[in-house]
């Protein structure tokens, strides 16, 4: 596929986005997006986050967190509650659902490139993702 050595970042971005046409073919049904799942997959494993912790663990601004949360909210996956001066984010039974749905065409999607590689070599190769995110981050 690739004649001449690519930087990193070049391979980097096409798993991503085969990742993205991945879980957008499988959730279009479920009215949700590539983009909105990392948020609704965390709202649901950290039930009762607020906002301020969602950007800061997903490296995004507040107002992109704030747009895309209405979105999960306008579509029935989240609801947000007053609690003392913040609003957290609570996921809904169809969020809940959905959001598990999600986590498992994850890792489907994941098993599809896994047998690629020994279970060592896989493991090696996410050590190595971890400790890139790690000094990026």
């Amino acid at each position: 596929m690739f004649q001449d050595k690519k930087p990193a970042a070049a391979y980097i971005s096409l798993l991503h986005r085969e990742h993205a046409k991945y879980i957008n073919e499988h959730v279009k049904e479920e009215d949700l997006s590539f983009g909105l799942h990392p948020l609704l997959i965390i709202i649901y494993e950290q039930e009762g986050i607020n906002q301020e912790k969602l950007a800061e663990i997903l490296h995004l601004n507040e107002s992109t967190i704030t747009r895309n949360l209405k979105k999960l909210e306008d579509k029935g996956f989240i609801e947000r509650v007053k609690d003392k001066r913040k609003k957290i984010m609570k996921v809904t039974p169809k969020g809940k659902k959905t959001a598990q749905k999600v986590i498992d065409y994850d890792y489907e999607w994941e098993e599809e490139f896994k047998h690629n590689f020994t279970e060592e070599e896989y493991n090696d190769f996410l050590k190595s993702l971890e400790t890139i995110c790690e000094e990026l981050l």
